[in-house]
């Protein structure tokens, strides 16, 4: 039994291995993590008018004389309208819980664009005094129109979009006495709550939608002296930007699998994902297995 080995057919073969690897590094999906959307009710106190007023008084040994002018219109009120805005401290931990726990490619999108500023309603109430013509409404843009957005081009280069919309948050203080003791726990909380869906961005298809919480505490101990102790802020929110974080990975995987097998293919296995933890070494997952020698035996 004569024993070869085929040079060019390994060459070909290595060749066809890399074009595949490469083919599939061109085709890991690049998403776009947006920030927080949400809309609020704003009230606004306006004033607008134009009020002018003479007056003239003359008086001598023959008498008195006087004259007055007054003429204006005064306009006074309250206006309100929705605020369109876009909340950006949660959404860094949801990017860095993706780059370390998928393949996945993240995308900078662009912040949303509100439109161009828009007169006060004192300047409009003023300019229809002066001219006499009403201000026509210019529609702004939503920020929750994520189709829109994505047709003006906030996310070029993005094949996905993972967009969310605030639903609720809250702050909250609780006062607790410590039974026993004249002592009492002072708890500084944040709970928020934020819908999200995962949308391609050329046939606008939903690949994943769910709702997601994340949650932050600070207690401090007050003693009976009256002391006052100013709660940690910061670590408050970093808890709730990372609670949310693993909510949203877990969520997103999960629907995954069911929704799209290709993309779920793009999930590390076996990584736990821990906000501001490093993943773990040796565990470098989605590597090119190198090719494998083919012998032919004669």
């Amino acid at each position: 039994m004569q024993r070869r080995t085929f040079l060019p057919v390994l060459c070909a073969l290595a060749s066809t291995v890399l074009g595949a690897s490469g083919l599939q590094a061109q085709t890991v999906p690049k998403i776009a993590v947006t920030d927080l959307a949400y809309t609020a009710a704003v009230a606004q106190y306006f004033e607008a008018g134009t009020y002018r007023e003479q007056g003239q008084m003359q008086a001598n040994r023959y008498g008195m004389s006087a004259s007055h002018q007054a003429s204006g219109t005064y306009v006074a009120g309250s206006y309100s309208y929705i605020e369109q805005r876009e909340l950006g401290s949660f959404s860094n931990d949801i990017k860095g819980a993706l780059l370390r726990g998928t393949a996945f490619k993240l995308v900078q999108g662009k912040a949303f664009d509100a439109g161009n500023p828009q007169p006060t309603k004192a300047e409009q109430a003023l300019n229809q005094i002066q001219t006499g013509k009403m201000a026509v409404p210019v529609r702004q843009p939503e920020v929750k129109d994520i189709i829109a957005r994505i047709k003006k081009g906030e996310f070029n280069g993005a094949d996905y979009v993972l967009f969310g919309t605030l639903s609720s948050i809250e702050f909250r203080d609780q006062f607790s006495p410590l039974q026993g003791s004249t002592s009492a726990t002072m708890q500084y909380g944040l709970d928020l709550l934020a819908d999200y869906s995962l949308i391609h961005t050329k046939t606008f298809e939903i690949k994943a939608s769910f709702s997601a919480q994340g949650a932050g505490n600070d207690t401090k101990i007050l003693s009976n002296r009256g002391d006052v102790m100013p709660p940690n802020r910061a670590k408050v929110m970093r808890e709730t930007s990372q609670s949310l974080a693993q909510n949203v990975y877990d969520q997103l995987v999960s629907q995954l699998g069911y929704s799209d097998p290709n993309m779920a293919r793009g999930v590390r296995p076996g990584v736990q994902v821990v906000p501001g933890q490093p993943m773990p070494m040796g565990q470098p997952p989605m590597q090119p297995q190198p090719a494998e020698q083919v012998m032919i035996l004669r």
